[in-house]
C-alpha cells in the first residue's frame, strides 16, 4: 500500500479512510504539533543538517548536551548520537571485532548487532557448548532488549548458567524499549544486572517511541571514547542537530505522551478477552498474531496493521499497534475487531 501522508492513527489508502495500528511511533511524536515545533526551532538553530564529520574542527555543542542527557537518563556512563540505529549495530560490532573475543547471539536477534561470524547463543534449546567449555576466553552477546514478536522483555537469566572463565560483553539493542519500557521510558539497559557481564552497551534506533531521526550508543566511557576513533564515526556525518535540540527541550512532552500510552493501554487490554491475554504484555504497546488471514479480516473491518515478513522470522509478522494519538473510541472499534477474531 502506498499513502501519501505520515500513518498516524488514520490514514487514508486510494481514498478510503483507516484505522492505524501499525508502525513504530509508539509515542505519537511524529504528529505532534508542539513536538513538531520544537523541530522547526531546531532547524532554524542548527540548519536543516550539518554535514560534517564529529572529529572536524568546528563541533556543535548540541551533541554533547544531546549525549550527556540521554546518558543520564538511560544511568549509563556515557552515550555518544550517530545517524541511525544500524550505524550504531555497526560502529560497536566493528570496535568489538578488534577485541579478539568471539561473538554469540541471542535468538533472532536483529541483524544490526549480529556480527558477521557470530555463534548461536543456544543449540537445540540449551546454552551453545562452547560456553560451557574450559576455555578462558572474552565473548560478545548480541542480544535484543525485547525481540520482534515478543512482548515481554527478554530474560537474561540465562547469563548466570555461563562459566567464570567467559569474560561477558553484552551488547543490547534498545531499539523498541527505549521510551516505552523501564523508569521514565529509559529502557532495560540500567536492570540488567548480572554479575558475569564485565562490560555492558546499548544501542538503539532513536526513530521510533522517541520520533527523531538517528541512533545511540551508550557505555562505559572508555567504550564510547574508542569507538570515536572508529573510522567509521570519523568519516560519518552525526544525527541531525535539530532533532536533537527537540529531544533535549521537549522532555515534558515526551513525559505527557508516555502518561498518555499507558492510559490507552489499560483502557485497551482491560476490554480484550481472555483468549488475547497471551498476545499482549499490559505494559508494552504492542499485540502479535500469527493466525492465517488475520490481516485481511482486520482489513476487511478498515483497521490496518503492520504485516510483513520479518528478517529472523519463519512466518509473517501481525504486529497491532497502539500509540498515544489513538482515541478511546479508536480501541473500542479495534477492540471489538480482535474479540470478534479471536
Amino acid at each position: 500500500m502506498r499513502v501519501n501522508e505520515f500513518p498516524d492513527r488514520s490514514i487514508t489508502v486510494e481514498g478510503k479512510s483507516y484505522l492505524y495500528f501499525g508502525g513504530t511511533s509508539y509515542l505519537g511524536l511524529s504528529t505532534h504539533k508542539a513536538f513538531q515545533e520544537l523541530v522547526v526551532e531546531g532547524i532554524k538553530k542548527w540548519g536543516t543538517f550539518y554535514g560534517s564529520s564529529r572529529n572536524a574542527n568546528i563541533k556543535l555543542s548540541i551533541y554533547e548536551s544531546a549525549e550527556a542527557m540521554m546518558a543520564k537518563w538511560i544511568e549509563a556512563e556515557a552515550s555518544i548520537t550517530v545517524s541511525s540505529g544500524a550505524l550504531a549495530g555497526k560502529l560497536v560490532l566493528d570496535y568489538l571485532s578488534k577485541t579478539n573475543a568471539e561473538f554469540y547471539h541471542y535468538p533472532k536477534t536483529h541483524p544490526a548487532i549480529v556480527g558477521k561470524d557470530s555463534l548461536p547463543l543456544f543449540v537445540k534449546g540449551n546454552l551453545n557448548p562452547r560456553l560451557l567449555d574450559n576455555t578462558i576466553e572474552n565473548i560478545v552477546i548480541s542480544v535484543d532488549a525485547i525481540l520482534a514478536l515478543e512482548v515481554v522483555p527478554t530474560s537474561f537469566k540465562f547469563l548466570d548458567e555461563i562459566p567464570k572463565q567467559k569474560t561477558i560483553t553484552l551488547l543490547v539493542d534498545e531499539s523498541h524499549s527505549i521510551g516505552v519500557l523501564g523508569t521514565s521510558g529509559r529502557g532495560v539497559f540500567s536492570n540488567i544486572s548480572s554479575k558475569r557481564i564485565i562490560k555492558k552497551i546499548a544501542v538503539g534506533s532513536l526513530g521510533k517511541a522517541l520520533g527523531i531521526s538517528g541512533g545511540y550508543i551508550a557505555g562505559e566511557k572508555s567504550i564510547i571514547n574508542g569507538i570515536r576513533n572508529e573510522a567509521a564515526f570519523i568519516s560519518s556525518s552525526g544525527a541531525n542537530a535539530a532533532y536533537l535540540y527537540a529531544f533535549i527541550n521537549g522532555q515534558h512532552i515526551y513525559r505527557e505522551q508516555m502518561t498518555i500510552l499507558k492510559d490507552n493501554m489499560s483502557f485497551l487490554f482491560s476490554l480484550l478477552n481472555e483468549k488475547i491475554k497471551s498476545s499482549h504484555n499490559e505494559n508494552y504497546p504492542v499485540l502479535y498474531f500469527q493466525k492465517e488471514g488475520f490481516y485481511k479480516k482486520l482489513l476487511n473491518q478498515n483497521i490496518i496493521i503492520t504485516s510483513f515478513e520479518y528478517p529472523s522470522y519463519d512466518t509473517p509478522m501481525n504486529r497491532v499497534v497502539i500509540t498515544a494519538n489513538h482515541t478511546k473510541a479508536d480501541l473500542k472499534l479495534l477492540a471489538t475487531a480482535l474479540n470478534n477474531l479471536i
